[in-house]
């Protein structure tokens, strides 16, 4: 009696990819990952780990479950815009205007004429309805790009003026000195480290003053016996005949306006009522929106950047444009939310989860995060878990990223959204060590 090897039962590879649950999963992922999920389970009833009948459900199974190899996580730290895991988290407002934007839009195109026309003007003009002082409005990849470009197109193989307290490093070894070189301008110090007048700034002008330049030190800060110019006063800054000299103040972390919790982070529209010519600002920390950088000031000055030919070089995206205009126009955004989080309801929501997994609801503050107001606490409450904790929450799903503190694991519901607190709770249960 003849004996059929099991192995020729194994289907074949086209035939698997017609399977309707694989059809739906090369639509989603894309033929060349289905079919390479397809040969790991051949492969697998080959040495007979599997029946032949089993190749399909268990390709489907082994299939991503997501399209990108980014994780989504919970932010428990209490740090609202944290770097490490993308800054400020989009609102739905923002997230339903990149959907809009992903096919066909008009992003450089009048539909009533035919004809090109400017590109983002809606996202710009958001800006400028944003911070009425600003005449003109601009946008690009990063906060560093604009001071990029503001220095690029203003001092380009002359000075730029900055206090010896404000050249500081932005984070992972970029430091301010090694930017503005690289833009063919050369940075004069002036003033010291702890101290620098408006006097200093005049002493060191001449005719090789490209613009002044002053930088909001936005993760540290220096206490004791100190003093910075005020933009009031550089504002006032002239050459010898008479001229003004632009002046740029990068504020750093975005907030358009004055906000009471946040009182000596600067904000948009107080620099440019201040008298700066050129303001410069991330979109994605304080503000709440995508990664960006703004540039907000005198309507000459901000279309000269405009035509700069490294303008083209920075520009953003037609997603950008449109997460950052319903950022400006739509509902407060989570970064704001966050922020502004009551400490009772964070008690109150905490407790809850306490009583659901165990654990001890401590105190704890809560940081702005990103570069923003160093210093200033964020009163709240934290679930506090022994420290083996921490790994497992990140590695779990969904995964949850706390913060260890004095030996403890503490989760923070600061930055977690009030729709997220069931999905928090079985992530919890998943960490604790077996028998708490």
């Amino acid at each position: 009696m003849t004996q059929t090897d099991p192995r020729r039962r194994i289907p074949r590879t086209d035939a698997l990819l017609a399977d309707p649950a694989l059809a739906t999963a090369v639509a989603r992922h894309g033929v060349e990952v289905v079919k390479a999920a397809v040969r790991v389970a051949q492969q697998r009833a080959r040495t007979g780990e599997i029946e032949p009948g089993q190749v399909a459900e268990a390709a489907r199974v082994a299939l991503p479950s997501r399209t990108t190899s980014l994780r989504p996580l919970l932010n428990a730290t209490g740090v609202v815009v944290h770097t490490n895991v993308g800054r400020a988290p989009l609102s739905a407002a923002a997230l339903e205007a990149v959907v809009a934007a992903a096919g066909y839009v008009d992003v450089e195109f009048d539909v009533a004429t035919g004809a090109r026309a400017r590109r983002g003007r809606g996202t710009l003009a958001a800006l400028r309805d944003a911070v009425p002082a600003a005449g003109g409005a601009l946008v690009v990849n990063n906060g560093a790009a604009a001071l990029v470009l503001a220095t690029t197109a203003l001092a380009a193989g002359r000075e730029v003026l900055v206090s010896r307290g404000e050249m500081v490093e932005i984070g992972d070894g970029f430091r301010l000195p090694d930017l503005i070189a690289s833009t063919g301008a050369r940075l004069r110090e002036v003033g010291t480290t702890n101290r620098t007048t408006v006097d200093d700034y005049a002493a060191a002008l001449g005719p090789d003053t490209g613009c002044v330049l002053k930088v909001h030190p936005s993760n540290f800060r220096v206490e004791g016996f100190t003093s910075a110019a005020p933009v009031e006063q550089l504002a006032r800054l002239t050459t010898r005949d008479g001229s003004p000299v632009p002046l740029v103040v990068d504020i750093g972390s975005g907030l358009l306006r004055h906000d009471p919790l946040l009182p000596d982070e600067p904000d948009a529209a107080s620099t440019l009522a201040a008298g700066a010519t050129v303001v410069t600002a991330s979109g994605d920390k304080l503000l709440g929106g995508p990664q960006a950088g703004l540039v907000l000031g005198e309507a000459a000055t901000v279309e000269r950047l405009r035509r700069h030919p490294l303008a083209r070089a920075l520009r953003v995206d037609k997603l950008t444009l449109a997460a950052l205009e319903a950022t400006l126009r739509g509902p407060v955004p989570p970064v704001t939310a966050y922020l502004h989080a009551v400490a009772d309801e964070l008690r109150a929501r905490t407790e809850r989860l306490a009583a659901a997994v165990g654990g001890e609801v401590v105190p704890v503050e809560g940081r702005v995060g990103g570069g923003g107001a160093p210093g200033v606490p964020l009163p709240g409450w934290a679930l506090a878990l022994p420290e083996e904790c921490a790994e497992r929450l990140r590695t779990g799903d969904p995964g949850v990223v706390a913060r260890v503190e004095r030996g403890r694991c503490l989760v923070d519901l600061r930055c977690v959204p009030v729709e997220s607190d069931a999905e928090l709770e079985r992530a919890v249960r998943s960490a604790l060590p077996p028998g708490d």
